[in-house]
């Protein structure tokens, strides 16, 4: 089973850090029990519950794993889809607690998941469906502001989120922080700006962050700076369109091939990103648009600079690995790239910035609303206006300094404040960037680290256990 392999890869990669971290700093640090302990998943909730739908009962099979909670409360999103299983959602709890110690978030991991076909269901009856789920998970505090916070996941989104927050609420009226229980959540729901985007930003800004860094890109054999990079997006859904559109059109890179679920479309000169999601929101697919090809998988295959694979898992393969011709892969989606593929493509030298650094700019926006939700105030509600009355006391003493007049055409944008999509970006980018040059290093300079894979998992590996040590194990 698919869940099975992916769970494989993560445990595989894991160990391989492990190794690399007892080899580095010390076997009687990083013991096998402690490594072992860390790599279990602590706890995984099975439910079966029915709902009267269309004048049956209907029976759904939903699950909850807790990863670690070394760090209360735990984090991870909530997919639906027909594939969903325990072995995969063990992986992606697995892979939530690695990514929130990578970039420094305090939660654990969690993941959970309902097995459904999204399309088979009204509106109406998925709210009736995610409802009744949000009740299993309540009696178990399987989402609690202070103990289990979901996010969305495939199948989910704004909207489940608030079916589910508002579930929870009525469940307890008393609890002040009830709206924290979740988060994706839409903004006048106690979600956050930017929350939407923050996955797709936040592989942006991972790729901005690799190719400001010379020595790293270079092993690639890429020319600096992203202009002009052609690249592969498998996937248009939140993730690959939001990386697409911000990739192309604030970095100047060309999206050549974009592969969807009924074929795939070519444009060597490049792909208008917003007018193919459009087709897609109103045809159902990509089929008939401009630069059509009846393909699929293959296309992973073609010749461009950066393969984003931003849908499911293990796409990439011991199968299709070695046909792989990009010198660069980012992983927007979780466990793209199996851990045989991962051998086959590092012996060939193929770069790959790994999913659980590239892809963790949902779970760090996550954090930010989950803060906005815990103290109740919108960000930079407190300082925006501060801001722009310093800034504009500086340009009028400037002014008055030089006897010149600042150019109206930046005047306007360093005035203003900052609003909280804007804090939300900065405190992205600053995560993304940071991170990097954490992994960057360990990359560069320990000579147990082969891979950029290999270097976050230590960086992530290394915190984990250390968290471990402080509670006496």
């Amino acid at each position: 089973m698919a869940g099975q392999e992916f769970l494989k890869s993560i445990e595989e990669n894991y160990k391989k850090a492990v190794t690399c971290l007892q080899k580095s700093e010390g076997k009687e640090v990083y013991t096998d029990e402690l490594a072992k302990q860390v790599m279990t998943v602590n706890s995984t909730y099975v439910v079966r519950f029915g709902v009267r739908l269309r004048g049956t009962i209907h029976t759904f099979t939903g699950y909850r794993s807790v990863h670690s909670d070394h760090i209360e409360p735990v984090k991870g999103g909530i997919r639906y889809d027909l594939a969903v299983n325990q072995d995969e959602v063990d992986a992606l709890a697995a892979l939530m607690t690695y990514k929130c110690s990578l970039v420094e978030i305090p939660f654990g991991g969690s993941k959970g998941g309902l097995i459904i076909n999204i399309r088979d269901w009204t509106e109406e009856e998925l709210e009736k469906i995610t409802r009744r789920f949000t009740d299993e998970l309540s009696k178990r505090d399987l989402i609690h502001p202070s103990q289990n916070v979901p996010a969305p996941d495939v199948g989910t989104g704004e909207r489940e989120m608030a079916w589910m927050a508002d579930e929870f609420r009525k469940l307890h009226p008393t609890e002040l922080n009830a709206w924290a229980c979740v988060t994706g959540k839409p903004v006048n729901k106690g979600g956050i700006g930017g929350r939407t985007e923050a996955t797709g930003r936040g592989v942006q800004y991972a790729l901005q962050a690799f190719f400001d860094n010379p020595i790293d890109v270079k092993k690639t054999g890429l020319t600096p700076g992203l202009k002009g990079k052609r690249v592969i997006v498998q996937g248009l859904g939140n993730v690959g369109y939001h990386a697409a559109l911000f990739l192309s059109n604030e970095d100047n890179c060309l999206v050549t091939h974009v592969i969807e679920r009924d074929g795939s479309i070519v444009d060597r000169k490049g792909i208008n990103i917003e007018k193919l999601k459009e087709y897609i929101f109103e045809y159902g697919g990509v089929k008939d648009f401009k630069g059509y090809v009846d393909k699929g998988s293959e296309i992973l295959e073609q010749d461009a600079d950066i393969l984003i694979p931003a849908a499911m898992e293990l796409v990439i393969n011991k199968e299709n690995a070695d046909k792989i011709k990009t010198p660069l892969i980012i992983e927007a989606a979780n466990g793209p790239v199996s851990s045989e593929a991962d051998e086959i493509l590092s012996k060939k030298g193929v770069v790959i910035i790994p999913d659980l650094y590239a892809n963790a700019g949902g779970v760090t926006v996550s954090y930010f609303e989950w803060i906005k939700n815990l103290s109740r105030i919108r960000l930079g509600r407190l300082q925006r206006r501060a801001q722009e009355n310093q800034t504009t006391l500086m340009i009028e003493a400037l002014e008055k300094m030089t006897g010149s007049k600042f150019p109206d055409e930046y005047k306007d944008l360093v005035m203003q404040g900052s609003a909280e999509i804007d804090l939300v970006r900065s405190g992205l980018e600053d995560t993304m960037r940071n991170t990097y040059e954490v992994i960057s290093e360990v990359w560069n300079k320990n000579p147990n680290a082969n891979d950029l894979r290999t270097s976050a998992m230590m960086v992530s590996v290394k915190r984990v256990m250390d968290s471990y040590h402080s509670l006496g194990l």
